[in-house]
This record gives structure tokens, sequence and C-alpha cells, in this order.
């Protein structure tokens, strides 16, 4: 039972904006019959869908949460309840795309849960649209407690394991997407600003690094409303992107117009 990585999600005040972003950079796709764009905006590269939610008073901005499309939510919530009491789940409003049921593992991150033939299914995450040459590769999540995390969604969603490294990095993989599970250490943020464990940045394959750049630089200077947020400026912006280069699948780190940090790699030949 196999989860699959089919959800990422950020909560912003520009979410229009940031929906044309990965629209027009990473070329993903949105469909006109998508009635819910004054209040959201959902884009997908044909595997992971992507949702820009509005952040509302009290929320916070960000790289929010991630989902998985599972064959019985039942066995999920079985497993959970039998292994690790931590874990709760909430049904979620039907007008929420994906979100049929949200989670929480056993450090209080928040994933959604979706099978087929829930009502939340809707748009991009019915679609049948091939993957779109720059796709998600990857996501991080930065936890004080990585090797119970991994332990977890091995046991939990049966993601596979494909690899522990030295500085106790966890990589968890579906077959199609990697979910790099990376250790939260207060020292790691000497000179920058504190964040608080929590998803870390999202990772896109192009199919060429230099194709990506033109791109980059294109939409920048046709709508400057596009233009990435600025990333490593000063000495605490210097650390913080240190900290971030640290992610081995990036060749290029970015950031999207309203911050959310953005690794990306080109596909391996």
């Amino acid at each position: 039972m196999t989860a699959k990585m089919k959800h990422l999600a950020i909560v912003s005040s520009n979410y229009a904006i940031e929906g044309q972003f990965y629209q027009a950079l990473f070329g993903m796709r949105t469909f006109a019959s998508d009635n819910r764009l004054q209040s959201a905006v959902a884009v997908s590269d044909g595997y992971v869908g992507l949702n820009v939610n509005p952040r509302k008073a009290g929320r916070q901005a960000g790289f929010d949460h991630f989902g998985f499309e599972v064959d019985d939510v039942e066995q999920v919530f079985a497993r959970a309840t039998e292994r690790w009491p931590q874990a709760q789940w909430l049904k979620r409003p039907s007008n929420r795309p994906f979100a049929g049921i949200s989670m929480n593992d056993p450090c209080g991150n928040v994933f959604d849960l979706s099978q087929r033939g829930m009502e939340n299914r809707t748009d991009v995450y019915v679609a049948d649209i091939e993957r779109t040459p720059r796709h998600v590769s990857h996501f991080q999540l930065r936890t004080v407690n990585p090797e119970q995390l991994a332990q977890f969604y091995t046991d939990v969603l049966d993601l596979e394991e494909v690899e522990q490294t030295p500085d106790n990095h966890f990589h968890l993989s579906d077959g199609t997407v990697t979910m790099v599970i990376a250790p939260w250490k207060i020292t790691d943020y000497a000179g920058s600003g504190i964040e608080r464990p929590a998803p870390d940045h999202i990772g896109f394959e192009v199919e060429s690094l230099a194709e990506f750049e033109k791109d980059l630089e294109s939409i920048t200077v046709k709508n400057h409303y596009l233009a990435p947020s600025p990333l490593g400026a000063g000495p605490e912006g210097e650390a913080r992107l240190k900290l971030f280069k640290g992610c081995r699948y990036g060749r290029k780190h970015l950031a999207d117009p309203d911050g959310v940090l953005i690794c990306v790699g080109e596909h391996k030949q």
C-alpha cells in the first residue's frame, strides 16, 4: 500500500501571483473549469498537485503541508492506532481539494490523506495530464527527531527508505518523489533568523538548468511581480542560504515571490 506523494500546499497573501509563478516558470497546469481561482489556486505537474491557499488571520505563511494518496485510509488509521497513538486525524470540509482528511505525525506536522472516490478530489487531482518536463522531485521537512519520523512514514504509509546519510538525513520515496526528513537543530541557525521545525523547501527537476535560467530571467523582465524573492542578501541571508544549500539535490537555489524556498536540479541522464 505504498502511499503516493501527490499534494503540496503553500499559504500566501499573494496566492494568485504565486500560482502564476509556478505556471510560468515550471509549466505547472491549471484548468479553466477551476472555479476556485478567486479563493485559491491549484496547479499540477501531472503527478503532484500544488495548492496555493490564501493566508487568513492567525495563519502562518509559507510551505505549509503535504499530502498522500492512499488505497485505503482505514488501513492507515488502523496502523496509526496500533503503533503511533500520537497521530490523530480529522475529516475536512468538502470544499478543500484533495484534503479529505488531515492527520498529524508524531512531531506535529500536518499532512493530508486522500483516496479515490473522496468528494474532495476535484480539478487538478482528477485530471489526466502528462507529467510536465519540469516537475516536483522532492520536498524537505526539518524535525527534532528525524529517525522517529522516518519510522512513522515507513510504518504507516509504506514509503521506502532509500538512504540514511551520516548527517542523519532520511530519504524516503514513493517511487517517484522523494521526501527528505532532515534534522532540526537550533544551532544550525547561528547568524540567521531562527525558523521552527517545519516543511523546509520544495525541489524541482528541470530538463536544462541553462534553459531554466533563461526563462527565469525572461519572466522577471516581463512581469516584475513574478520575480523571485531575494535570497542570500546580507550576513543573515548568507547564513540561511548556506544551510539551504545542504540539500544535495539542487544546483540552483531560489525563493518564489512570497519567499518559499525552491531547490532546482537537472534530470539525471
